[in-house]
């Protein structure tokens, strides 16, 4: 009798050990998720004096330098997209004034390769990176290879890595992401290549933008398959609510999407080119304007389209 009271309450023990643990848990992912007005107002970067297109500027520039670091690393676009939610994370504890974007990218490339267990060596990232920053000096290339340069410049890399990890405490080494939740949903739908590779494309896209800050994983991943559909105009999922069977409710869902539709314009008008000045004699009709003129469109030119469109939900 004595034995199994004894057992029953190492048992009680445990579980209430291992909700505490999975509470903790909790508890330090929320802490990397944020409002809009959180991430639009309220930055260490906003505090000292940049303000949000300086901010958007700068993300963007750190993202296409992963891009193309990865790219020339050859590691996968997973471990960039890992490096790209470092980056963003770091930004929100931390100020761009203070901290050089380039440094801090180069180290969280180097730390993804870590996280997604693709290890890629610390020489190859240096000097990569270092060719890339001095890319408009013809001899960054024979200077990286000069030992003291190359320590110096390792040197800078690996204290921006130690930066890295104290200021999440080492909670960037646990970053998830969209990509296996989208490739769970794909399979269960049984979705069509054609959809599928539209919405892994949105993913890339989506990682570049603050939505990893606002949304989890798989709620990024089940309205990103939404949308992707909405654009190739198929039918995903056995029940018209199919969303519901992901943990992801109609409101959520509408307001996901809708912040997507926003950055998918956002991009368009960036994209567009600038107007033409104003001649003051008429052009014939015969000319036509240039073809890029009418492919103004980014991720990976989908159409924009109204946000409310029937027969969607």
């Amino acid at each position: 009798m004595g034995e199994e009271h004894q057992r029953k309450r190492s048992r009680q023990h445990f579980e209430a050990e291992e909700a505490r643990h999975l509470s903790l848990r909790e508890c330090e992912t929320s802490k990397w998720y944020f409002s809009r007005e959180e991430i639009e107002r309220s930055s260490p970067s906003r505090k000292d004096g940049i303000d949000l297109p300086k901010e958007s500027f700068l993300r963007s520039s750190y993202c296409s330098f992963l891009q193309r670091l990865g790219m020339q690393l050859h590691v996968s676009q997973v471990t960039i997209g890992c490096a790209m939610v470092m980056c963003h994370r770091f930004y929100m504890r931390q100020s761009h004034a203070k901290n050089d974007w380039q440094t801090i990218a180069t180290a969280s490339l180097f730390l993804a390769c870590k996280a997604e267990d693709e290890p890629c060596q610390l020489s190859n990232v240096v000097v990569a990176s270092y060719e890339i920053i001095f890319e408009w000096d013809p001899s960054a290339s024979i200077r990286i290879h000069q030992t003291e340069c190359y320590h110096e410049f390792k040197e800078i890399i690996l204290a921006g890595e130690r930066l890295l990890l104290d200021t999440s405490a080492f909670h960037l080494l646990d970053v998830e992401l969209p990509y296996k939740p989208l490739a769970a949903a794909l399979n269960r739908l049984n979705a069509w290549p054609d959809l599928a590779t539209a919405a892994w494309n949105f993913v890339h896209d989506w990682l570049r933008t603050t939505l990893c800050l606002q949304y989890k994983p798989h709620v990024i991943a089940t309205a990103t398959v939404h949308l992707a559909a909405t654009f190739q105009n198929a039918k995903v999922g056995s029940r018209r609510d199919w969303w519901l069977e992901f943990g992801v409710t109609t409101k959520l869902l509408k307001e996901v999407i809708q912040k997507m539709y926003m950055l998918i314009e956002v991009n368009r008008r960036r994209a567009m080119p600038p107007p033409r000045r104003e001649v003051a004699w008429a052009v014939p009709t015969v000319i036509k304007p240039p073809v890029h003129f009418a492919r103004g469109y980014p991720f990976h030119s989908y159409p924009m389209q109204s946000y409310r469109q029937p027969g969607i939900w």
